[in-house]
Order: C-alpha cells, then structure tokens, then sequence
C-alpha cells in the first residue's frame, strides 16, 4: 500500500513510498556505472543495426555493406593459403609415408576426421561403423577389397560401381532367379547352404541340393568354401557379416535380385591431399591391414 516517503531509520535509505505488511521498500537506485554501461549498449546495438545486416529482411545489408556469405570466399582463400604448405607435402606423399611421419599423421586425422564427417558419414556412419542396406563397416577387420592403404586410396579414388572411372571397384553380381537362371526352390537351396558355411541351416537335404547349385553358381567369385574375393569384391559368406542382413530370407533376396551397392569416385571432387588425408583416417579406424 502507498505510504509516505521517508528515510529509514535502519538503513539511512530513502523510501519509495511502498510497503507491504510493514515492510517498506527502500529507493537504492543503480550505480550510475551500470546505467551508464546499459545506455552505451543500447546505443551500440542502434549503430550496429544500421552499418551491418541486422534486420530479418531479405537482402538487408546495411550501409557498410558488408555480408558474412560475401566475406565467405575471402576467409576460405586465406585458409587455403595458410594450409597449402602442408597439403603440398599430403600431395607429395603416399599413405604410408603420411602414417610414418608423426606431424604429417596428426594433420591427415585432423583433416581426414572432417572430410570423412562431410562425405563418407552418411553411408558409412559417424565413426565407420557401417549401416544396414550395404554401407560396410570402416572399422573391423572384414574388407571387402581389402584394407592396406593401397587399396583404401583406390577405392576412394575409383568409387564401386559408379561408373566414373575406369578403375572402379565391383562386379556386378547375377540376379539369378529375376533373370531365370534359378528358380524360386533353387534359390532356397542355394540360401541353405550358404547358411550352412556358418553352421546356422537346419535342412541337411537342402544344404546337398545347394552345394551343387553353389559351386556352378557362385564358388567362381565367393569362393568353394564362402572365403570371398578381394579381387572381385565378392564378400565372405563363411563369416557373421553381412551387408544386407544374414537370415534366409535377406540371403534369398541377394541371390534372387542381386545387390549392387554404388560408391561415388572422388576422384575429381577432393584435393588428392584430401583423399590421402582420408586414407590415413580411414585405414587408423580400427580395420586397417
């Protein structure tokens, strides 16, 4: 309620006039130094508004016009500029000399880390662990090209089946039952015995009819006993990895309709540095040979 100002007889403080349930409130304004500070603010932000684009307005520049998208290629060219001494001696070098040398190692991950995160995560997952739907795991020990530095670098190069270099990776794999070269019994066969390869069939007839089917078929390019084939990038089929998933019906499916997963050359796209940068990061994953 309002009462009258007046000077407090503990504090010494003026009043303001207000008290509520006998309590009276005291008029300490602020410090002159904050109200001082909070005026300068407000007069900054007024200047800054009108030199710089500070309205939600479509094309509002303000009268230096200056824009962070325009000053953008100048920063990018000075950066380039302050690293091309290192990615000179990334370009000069191959992945195994990049690995031995510890300065050039610790800026190929650094580097590596950040293409990987802008052109491989979306296949291949944040940290290479791979995902369903024949994007491989980067970070085990199962290549399906191999995993020395040689032939990380050429299947980044070259892409798998792309069709943008003639050097890429991959044959294609038959669609055995969608072109009639097996029909729907053969390939449950077929999917029997490759299950058997890691004890996991429970139709010992079935697995007999699909040995025969298997080795005409497909021994060629996954070898007699599912051992795989660098060479071919057929994958292994006597191990528990699987890109497009390893129960019957899934192993069914590929023999069926056949796979034929597509990996883009970069070659072209990236800085040779950034793809021996890549190299180095991809084989120090955790899979490297």
């Amino acid at each position: 309620m309002p009462t009258k100002i007046e000077k407090d007889s503990v504090s010494g403080q003026m009043t303001t006039g207000h008290e509520w349930d006998g309590l009276k409130e005291l008029n300490t304004p602020l410090p002159k130094w904050w109200l001082y500070t909070f005026y300068a603010t407000i007069l900054f932000s007024l200047v800054w508004v009108v030199l710089y684009p500070a309205l939600p307005i479509s094309g509002a520049t303000g009268l230096l016009g200056w824009t962070a998208r325009g000053a953008l290629p100048a920063q990018q060219a000075a950066e380039r500029a302050r690293i091309e001494p290192m990615m000179a001696r990334l370009r000069a070098a191959t992945p195994e000399q990049i690995a031995a040398d510890p300065e050039l190692r610790a800026f190929a991950l650094a580097g590596g880390r950040v293409a990987f995160a802008n052109n491989c995560a979306g296949c291949h997952g944040a940290g290479g662990q791979g995902a369903p739907g024949g994007f491989p795991s980067l970070a085990d020990d199962d290549w399906i090209y191999g995993g020395s530095f040689d032939a990380i670098q050429h299947t980044i190069r070259h892409g798998v089946r792309a069709n943008e270099s003639d050097e890429q990776r991959g044959v294609a794999m038959p669609a055995f039952q969608a072109t009639g070269m097996l029909n729907a019994a053969q390939v449950s066969d077929t999917a029997e015995f490759v299950l058997s390869l890691t004890g996991r069939s429970t139709d010992p007839a079935a697995v007999t009819r699909g040995e025969a089917l298997y080795a005409e078929n497909c021994a060629s390019c996954h070898g007699d006993r599912g051992e795989g084939n660098r060479d071919l990038g057929a994958p292994r089929l006597n191990d528990r990895i699987w890109l497009y998933g390893g129960e019957k019906a899934d192993i069914m499916r590929s023999i069926a309709n056949s796979r034929a997963g597509v990996m883009p050359s970069w070659q072209g796209r990236l800085d040779p540095a950034m793809i021996n940068m890549l190299t180095v990061y991809v084989h120090a994953l955790g899979g490297g040979e």
